[in-house]
């Protein structure tokens, strides 16, 4: 891009203030012309929104390669509620990163297994890092889900491409 990103992310933080009805449409129509333009720049489109765990189904017609899934839904049930039909980036609670690294470990392995291996996981927090988290917790956790993927080659994640959906 001529920018230099590799990938553009749309975050909707108050999406989950709507209900399904209204977010169909309000948001819906407009977000999904936005995801369109964008992928003209043929980088991948991400489309986050918090608290959204009711709307997955109805954000998956917006087209983006990646959904973006808070904490609190299950990996593994956010992505069925997906279909599986686009990758999905997420979804440790940011606020795990203040727990001891025994927890945070334990957390972060578990959003790990329950992706199965599937292509299409990205690794991240539910929401953004806060500015008083440990950074030695962000290092350790980073490390982790690397040491993670190269032990288990089959839960790499493989990157969205433009105009592709993730099977």
């Amino acid at each position: 891009m001529r920018a230099g990103a590799d990938v553009i992310q749309i975050f909707d933080s108050w999406v989950g203030c709507l209900s399904v009805e209204d977010y169909r449409r309000y948001v819906l129509p407009h977000v999904t012309k936005l995801v369109k333009r964008l992928q003209k720049t043929a980088a991948p489109i991400i489309y986050f929104g918090t608290d959204s765990a009711t709307l997955l189904p109805a954000m998956n017609e917006t087209g983006a390669e990646v959904i973006g899934l808070d904490w609190r839904i299950p990996l593994d049930k956010g992505w069925s509620e997906l279909e599986h039909r686009c990758a999905v980036q997420g979804n440790l609670d940011p606020a795990l990163l203040f727990a001891d690294w025994k927890e945070l470990k334990s957390r972060a392995e578990n959003i790990l297994r329950l992706a199965a291996g599937r292509p299409g996981h990205i690794f991240n927090l539910g929401h953004g890092i806060l500015p008083e988290t440990p950074v030695e917790n962000v290092k350790n956790l980073a490390r982790l889900v690397q040491e993670y993927s190269a032990t288990n080659p089959q839960s790499g994640s493989r990157r969205a491409e433009a105009g592709s959906r993730v099977p």
